[in-house]
C-alpha cells in the first residue's frame, strides 16, 4: 500500500519546538502564536485518485464514559482508558468529512456541522463549495449534514447528492419535529437531486457502498478502489480511536441500535485488519487515517505516519 502525501501538507507537518525551548524563549514564544496555523486538509494519493481529508471542526467533550462505555462498569472503562494514555472523563472529538477526486468528479462525502468548516477546510484543499460534483452522506446525524445548507441555500451549488435507501426511509419515518428535524431543513429541500444507493451499488467508478448498519438505521460505509489500492471510509463505524476499536461489544449512546452498530463494527474491523486495508474514519484524530490490527478479542487504530509520505 503507497500513500503520497502533498508536498504542502507534508512541509506544514513539521515537529513542534520542545516545550521546555518554547517556555525559556519569549521572543519564540510569540513566534510560536503568530505562526500560520496548519492546514485543515490532507491529501494523498490512492491509485488514480486523489483523497482528501476536511477538518470541518474539534472540541473537547466530557461524561465520555456515559458515551462510549454504556453497557461497561466505571472501573473497566478507567483501565482500559489508562492502559491508553487518555483521560477516562473527556475526549477530543474530530468531524472531518473526505473528498475524493477521482479525475473527472470532485466527490464529498458528509459536510460536517454546519458552522462554516467546510468551506474553509475545501478553501486549504484549493477548492471551493462550487467545485464539487457530488455529496455523499453516509447517515443523517446534524454532524454529517449540518454543512448542506448555509443560510437556508444549498452550500454546493453545483452538486447532486448521493444517501443509502435505508437511511433515506428510516429517517423519513420519524416526525419532522424530533431527531429528524435537521433532515428536513437541511435534505429534503434538495430531493430532485438526490439519489440512493444500497450495499454494493456503485456511487460512481471505483466508490462502492457498504452497508454497516447500527449507528443510524442505514449508516453506509464506502470502499474505494483504484488501480489495485483500496480504502474504506468508514463514517461512523467507530466514534472514537480506542474505545469502540478495543471493545466493539462496547455500546456507544450515539447508536440507534447497539447490537447491530456492535455486530457491523466487528465484522467492518475484522476485514480491515485482516486484508490490511487503510481506513479514514470521521471521527478519528485528524488527518483521520489509519490502519486496524488484531488486539485481545478486539481491534487498535494505527494512525499513519510516513506511509502518506512519497
Amino acid at each position: 500500500m503507497t500513500l503520497s502525501l502533498t508536498r504542502r501538507a507534508a512541509l506544514a507537518g513539521g515537529a513542534a519546538l520542545p516545550m521546555a525551548a518554547a517556555l525559556a524563549s519569549p521572543a519564540r514564544a510569540e513566534a510560536h502564536e503568530t505562526a500560520t496555523p496548519m492546514p485543515n486538509a490532507r491529501s494523498f494519493a490512492l491509485g488514480d485518485l486523489t483523497v482528501t481529508t476536511l477538518l470541518d471542526g474539534t472540541f473537547p467533550r466530557d461524561g465520555v464514559k456515559d458515551i462510549f462505555g454504556v453497557n461497561v462498569d466505571q472501573e473497566t472503562f478507567e483501565e482500559v482508558s489508562e492502559a491508553n494514555f487518555i483521560p477516562a472523563d473527556m475526549a477530543q472529538f474530530f468531524f472531518t468529512p473526505t473528498l475524493v477526486d477521482t479525475g473527472s468528479e470532485l466527490v464529498l462525502f458528509d459536510t460536517g456541522l454546519g458552522q462554516g468548516g467546510i468551506a474553509k477546510a475545501l478553501g486549504d484543499a484549493g477548492k471551493t463549495t462550487d467545485d464539487i460534483d457530488i455529496v455523499v452522506i453516509t447517515h443523517m446525524h446534524g454532524d454529517h449534514i449540518g454543512g448542506l445548507m448555509t443560510d437556508g441555500a444549498p452550500t454546493f451549488a453545483n452538486a447532486r447528492y448521493v444517501t443509502g435507501r435505508a437511511e433515506y426511509d428510516g429517517w423519513k419515518a420519524l416526525p419532522d419535529s424530533g431527531p429528524a428535524k435537521q433532515m428536513a431543513t437541511h435534505v429534503d429541500p434538495l430531493a430532485e437531486k438526490m439519489a440512493f444507493v444500497e450495499d454494493g451499488d456503485s456511487v460512481v467508478s471505483g466508490i462502492t457502498a457498504m452497508a454497516a448498519f447500527g449507528h443510524t438505521p442505514g449508516h453506509m460505509t464506502y470502499m474505494l478502489d483504484s488501480n489495485g489500492r483500496q480504502l474504506v471510509l468508514t463514517a461512523d463505524l467507530a466514534n472514537h480511536y480506542v474505545w469502540p476499536f478495543q471493545n466493539p461489544d462496547w455500546h456507544t449512546s450515539f447508536d440507534s441500535d447497539k447490537e447491530m452498530a456492535s455486530a457491523s463494527r466487528r465484522r467492518v474491523l475484522d476485514m480491515l485488519a485482516a486484508e490490511k486495508v487503510p481506513m479514514i474514519g470521521y471521527h478519528m484524530p485528524f488527518p483521520a487515517a489509519g490502519f486496524v490490527e488484531p488486539r485481545g478479542d478486539g481491534f487498535r487504530f494505527v494512525p499513519v505516519s510516513y506511509q502518506m509520505m512519497g
